[in-house]
């Protein structure tokens, strides 16, 4: 690794690459950002003069400077992208969704078993403040049993974009996109569900894929309820929780997204500060509030880091990838037959080795 540093090339500087990715390496001491494959040659060179521009991802593949690449490209992209990669000897990031399906995500996995080089998914929302503050109370028993999860991940954007991921492709649509969020943030707590029952629509004027989804997670004595939806304009909590002694509200969300948008950069004063804190309801309807935790995506660097020296597991092992694309494949057969989906009906028994809440964040 060079002078001690991981050295790192990036493919994609669109939204995952410029927004997300690119500023979460260079605030991380660990990483060396050497160079860049993107046809955005003029807003690499204005936000990263010191990275070189790649003329091809297997000129990334081919630099022996490099130990990990991170894919951040359109999402019918990440298979092949990923294959030469690893083929080519070098650990991987691929950003969210892992694949398209459970066959591309098992060859990819098996690929990375073969080879012997991490292979990881960037699931940077496991350090979102709102998430990280929920879980807390969860794991201290503040509401006692949890009955009934409910997430949202909303947004208001009426009008369609002309971008990839609202165009009707491979890999397009809201729950490709938010989907593995909800989904990983909800496993995190609770482990594989039993069945899955969705409901997926494209309800915008000129929609070509879905921007809005109704996803509901079937466990014995619990239900989790994900929502994604392009047209809310505000006022829905992003986590509602009820346990059979009260209720947690968290209503405002983690503010990286915005922050990183707004150009501040990862380790600012400031970065990952929550200024809402949850509602606790106990049994007696006493409300009480805490404040909430900071968030910090580049914990996820962090713990790649560490995984590349040796020093702790792959942040997201191969049967949690599996058991995320599992609940997103669930959902869009679910959706597309009107139908409840079994999760024992994708995966086998070792692939839904998913511990819950017990888990601690790296």
């Amino acid at each position: 690794m060079a002078d001690d540093r991981i050295g790192v090339g990036l493919i994609g500087f669109g939204l995952a690459g410029r927004v997300f990715h690119a500023p979460l390496l260079a605030a991380r001491p660990e990483f060396r950002l050497f160079a860049v494959s993107t046809s955005r040659r003029e807003a690499v060179a204005a936000e990263l003069p010191a990275a070189e521009i790649a003329v091809s991802p297997e000129a990334l593949f081919a630099d022996p400077r490099i130990d990990l690449i991170v894919i951040a490209t359109p999402n019918d992209t990440h298979e092949p992208l990923a294959t030469a990669a690893l083929k080519a000897g070098k650990a991987v990031v691929v950003d969210k969704p892992f694949t398209l399906d459970l066959a591309s995500a098992r060859r990819l996995l098996d690929l990375a078993r073969r080879k012997d080089r991490l292979l990881s998914v960037f699931q940077n929302r496991r350090w979102d403040s709102d998430f990280l503050t929920v879980r807390e109370a969860i794991a201290e028993g503040a509401v006692g049993r949890v009955v009934h999860f409910e997430s949202h991940f909303d947004r208001f954007r009426p009008k369609v974009r002309d971008r990839w991921r609202e165009g009707g492709g491979p890999g397009s649509g809201v729950w490709f996109d938010l989907g593995p969020h909800l989904v990983d943030q909800a496993l995190q707590l609770f482990g594989l569900p039993q069945d899955v029952t969705a409901s997926l629509g494209a309800l915008r004027d000129g929609a070509k894929a879905d921007d809005w989804a109704h996803v509901v997670l079937d466990y014995p004595r619990r239900r989790v309820v994900l929502n994604a939806s392009m047209l809310a304009a505000g006022g829905v909590p992003s986590f509602t929780i009820h346990g059979d002694q009260g209720s947690l509200v968290k209503q405002m969300p983690d503010a990286q997204e915005a922050q990183y948008v707004a150009g501040l950069r990862p380790g600012a004063p400031g970065w990952g500060q929550d200024p809402d804190p949850l509602q606790i309801w106990d049994a007696e309807g006493r409300r009480a509030t805490r404040p909430a935790l900071a968030g910090d995506h580049g914990l996820y660097y962090a713990a790649v880091a560490k995984a590349l020296r040796g020093q702790a597991a792959n942040p997201t092992p191969a049967h949690e990838v599996l058991g995320v694309m599992g609940v997103l494949e669930a959902a869009i057969r679910s959706a597309a037959s009107g139908t409840t989906i079994a999760i024992e009906t994708l995966l086998a028994p070792a692939e839904r080795a998913w511990p819950p809440l017990t888990k601690e964040l790296p």
